[in-house]
C-alpha cells in the first residue's frame, strides 16, 4: 500500500513533530509513505476568504502531487475536508480537472479515520501516563464524520484515560480568518472551551487539527494555565508527544 502524507502548512511550519508522528504510525502499520516535497497549502484559507481563483490553483497543484498514490492521508480534519469535499465542487466545471479532483478526493482520509476505518488498527505504539480530554474540530466532525475514530485509537494507548469535556463538539473559536476578523467573538468562544477543559481536569487536551490546538493552547497560557498539555492525536498515538 503506497500512500501520500499531506503534512499541512501548520504542521510543517509550527509543529513538524506531528508530521513525524503521523509518519511513524503509518510506517509501523506497514504502509509505504511518500511525502511530496513540493506540497504547500491545500487552499482552504483562500477558499474561506472567497478567493476562488487562488483556491483553484492550489487545488490543481495538490491534485497533481497526490494522484499517484493509493491513498492520501492528512493529519487535519480541515485540510482533509477541503480535499475531499471542496475540490470536487471547486473543479466540477473544469473538464480537465473534474475527474482528477473526484479521484483524489475519494482516496483521501483524515489520519485517525484512515487508521481506524481503512487499516483497522488494533494496536498503537504510544503510551501516556495520565488523562486526556478530546476536542472535536468542526471540519473533522461535521465535514467528515470523524468522532469515534480518535477515541477508539486513544483507548489503545497504554496508560491513557479519556476524560470527556462538556460540549466537546463546540467550536474552539479559531475558524482560520474568523479569529482575525472577529477577535472578540473568537476569544469568547475559546474561553468557553478553556473552561470546559479545566472542568474535565485532564492532564492534556488532544485534537486532530493543529489550528484548533494552537488557538486553544495560546488562550490557555494567556489565562494562566501552564499545566495542561496540548497535543495532536498523532503525537499521543505514536508516543512522540513533546515534553
Amino acid at each position: 500500500m503506497r500512500l501520500a502524507l499531506y503534512v499541512t502548512c501548520l504542521v510543517d511550519l509550527m509543529r513538524p513533530a506531528v508530521g513525524l508522528a503521523a509518519l511513524r504510525l503509518l510506517e509501523e502499520a506497514g504502509c509505504e509513505v511518500v511525502v511530496p516535497a513540493a506540497q504547500t497549502c491545500c487552499g482552504q484559507p483562500a477558499w474561506s476568504a472567497g478567493n476562488r481563483d487562488l483556491a483553484r490553483d492550489l487545488a490543481q497543484k495538490a491534485i497533481a502531487e497526490l494522484e499517484g498514490c493509493d491513498y492520501v492521508v492528512i493529519p487535519s480534519g480541515s485540510c482533509a475536508d477541503q480535499i475531499r469535499n471542496v475540490y470536487p465542487q471547486l473543479l466540477a466545471d473544469d473538464p480537465a480537472w473534474a475527474a482528477r479532483a473526484q479521484a483524489v478526493a475519494a482516496r483521501s482520509h483524515e489520519l485517525t479515520a484512515f487508521l481506524a476505518d481503512v487499516l483497522a488498527l488494533d494496536a498503537v505504539p504510544g503510551a501516556f501516563a495520565g488523562s486526556v480530554t478530546y476536542h472535536d474540530s468542526c471540519k473533522g466532525l461535521r465535514g467528515l464524520g470523524v468522532k469515534a475514530q480518535p477515541r477508539e485509537l486513544l483507548a489503545r494507548v497504554r496508560g491513557l484515560t479519556l476524560a470527556e469535556m462538556r460540549d466537546c463538539e463546540e467550536c474552539c473559536g479559531f475558524g482560520g480568518a474568523f479569529a482575525v476578523r472577529f477577535g472578540d467573538i473568537s476569544t469568547a468562544i475559546v474561553d468557553r472551551k478553556c473552561e470546559a477543559i479545566a472542568a474535565a481536569g485532564a492532564d492534556a487536551v488532544v485534537g486532530g487539527d493543529l489550528g484548533c490546538l494552537l488557538n486553544i493552547e495560546g488562550r490557555l497560557r494567556r489565562r494562566g494555565d501552564t499545566r495542561t498539555r496540548v497535543l495532536h492525536v498523532a503525537e499521543v498515538l505514536a508516543g512522540a508527544e513533546p515534553a
